[in-house]
C-alpha cells in the first residue's frame, strides 16, 4: 500500500466542500470524472460528492472541475432526486445531449482524473471517444485518501448505523435457542436491523456455529446450534448509505478450555491493536501489536487476516490496517479492529468494532461487552 498523498489531509483539515477537498487530493489533473455504469459498477464516490441519500443513478456522472465545482449529469428519471443533493444538475434526454455537456464542462482540460477501481472498460472507451485527445489518469489513491477522512455529517450517519448494530448485538444472547439454524439467526439479525432503522446490510450477515466459525467468511447454512457450540456473528447495517461493521462471538453453553483461552487472547489482541489507533500513527502498528499477542501465544499463526480496514459508504475501503501497510492514520478515519483465532474443525473467535481515529487515540463506535459471554441453553 502507498502513503496518503501529502495534500489530502491538509485539504480535509482546511474544510471546504467535498468536491473541493477531492480535487485538492487528486493532484496534477484538470478535472475528475466519476462515471456510473450499472449493476455492481456504481461508484460510491458519486454519492459521497452529491450527498444523495436515495436514487440509483445508473448511467449518471459527477464532474469535479479544477475550481472545485461539482456538476451532476443525469437523465430525467433521476432529475428530481438529483436536485435535492449537492452540485449543479445537468439533465439530458439523449446520448448526444449528454456528450455535449461533457464536452462543454471539460473544454480545455487535458488531464482527466478517473477512478480506475470504479469504472468499466466500456466507460473508459466512452470518455475517450467523447473527449478526444485527453489523458485519463487514475486518481483512485487520491479519492481513497480523501474519502477516508470523514466529515461531521458522515460521522453522524456512521454513528447511527453503529448504534443500530450494537443494539442488535445486545439482543443476540436472548435470541439463541438450541436447534435454531445459522440461517434463522442471520435472518433475525437482518430483520432487527431493519426494524431499528437500518437501510440495508453493509454486507451479507455471517452466522457461524461450532466448527463453521473457523471460516472467517462462512455463509449461513442449515447447521443447527448445539450445546457447547461457539457462535460467531459478523454483521452491519447502513444508515444514509454509511456502514457499520461488528463481530461478536458467544458460547452456547460452557466452552472447552482451548476455546476459552483463545477468546482471552483475542480480547487482549484487540485491546493492544486498538491502543495504537491515533492521528499520525502508522497503520501497521495496530496489526503488529495484535499479531504479537496472538503469535506469542499457543495460537501462533491462527490470525489469518488483517487487523482492520476503512469503513464508510463501502464496508471495505482505505485505510488498510495490516502489518505491511505504509499508510498513516489520520483523525477522522473510521476503521475496524478485528483480530481473530481460527481452529479448523473446531471453531473460531473474532471480536470486531468500528472505531473512529481521533487526535489523541480512538473511540469505539460499536458497543457490546467484549468479555466472554456464555449463553445458558
Amino acid at each position: 500500500m502507498h502513503g496518503t498523498p501529502s495534500g489530502t489531509h491538509a485539504a480535509a483539515a482546511a474544510g471546504g466542500s467535498r468536491a473541493e477537498r477531492l480535487i485538492a487530493g487528486c493532484e496534477g489533473v484538470d478535472a475528475v470524472v466519476i462515471l456510473n455504469d450499472s449493476g455492481p459498477f456504481l461508484d460510491s464516490t458519486f454519492w459521497y460528492l452529491t450527498e444523495q441519500a436515495s436514487g440509483s443513478f445508473e448511467g449518471s456522472a459527477a464532474v469535479v472541475t479544477a475550481d472545485g465545482g461539482l456538476h451532476v449529469l443525469t437523465g430525467s428519471l433521476e432529475a428530481e432526486t438529483a436536485r435535492t443533493g449537492q452540485g449543479e444538475v445537468h439533465v439530458h434526454g439523449t446520448r448526444a445531449e449528454r456528450d455535449a455537456v461533457f464536452k462543454d464542462l471539460l473544454d480545455g482540460a487535458r488531464r482527466i482524473g478517473v477512478n480506475f477501481h470504479g469504472i468499466t472498460y466500456a466507460s473508459v472507451q466512452y470518455l475517450r471517444r467523447v473527449l478526444g485527445d485527453v489523458e485519463l489518469v487514475d486518481v483512485g489513491k487520491g479519492i481513497s485518501a480523501t474519502v477516508s477522512i470523514k466529515d461531521d455529517k458522515e460521522l453522524a450517519s456512521i454513528r447511527r448505523a453503529c448504534a443500530i448494530s450494537s443494539r442488535v448485538a445486545a439482543e443476540i444472547p436472548d435470541m439463541l435457542r438450541e436447534g435454531m439454524t445459522e440461517k434463522e439467526a442471520a435472518t433475525f439479525i437482518d430483520g432487527r436491523q431493519r426494524e431499528l432503522g437500518g437501510e440495508g446490510n453493509s454486507f451479507d450477515t455471517i452466522a457461524a456455529f461450532g466448527e463453521n466459525a473457523s471460516m472467517p467468511h462462512h455463509s449461513p447454512g442449515d447447521r443447527r446450534l448445539r450445546e457447547g457450540d461457539v457462535a460467531l456473528f459478523d454483521f452491519g447495517t447502513k444508515y444514509e448509505r454509511y456502514c457499520s461493521d461488528l463481530t461478536r462471538t458467544v458460547f452456547f453453553g460452557e466452552p472447552d478450555d482451548e476455546l476459552r483461552r483463545a477468546y482471552e487472547v483475542v480480547m487482549r489482541a484487540q485491546e493492544a491493536g486498538f491502543a495504537e489507533y491515533r492521528d499520525g500513527a502508522p497503520a501497521a502498528a495496530a496489526d503488529r501489536a495484535a499479531r504479537d499477542i496472538i503469535d506469542g501465544s499457543e495460537f501462533a499463526g491462527r490470525f489469518i487476516h488483517t487487523f482492520g480496514h476503512g469503513i464508510g459508504m463501502d464496508v471495505h475501503q482505505d485505510i488498510s490496517v495490516y502489518h505491511g501497510s505504509e499508510q498513516t492514520l489520520r483523525s477522522g478515519n473510521v476503521v475496524s479492529a478485528e483480530p481473530g483465532i481460527y481452529l479448523p474443525g473446531k471453531g473460531g473467535i473474532r471480536i470486531e468494532d468500528t472505531c473512529l481515529v481521533t487526535a489523541d487515540g480512538a473511540e469505539r463506535l460499536t458497543g457490546f461487552p467484549r468479555g466472554l459471554t456464555v449463553v445458558r441453553p
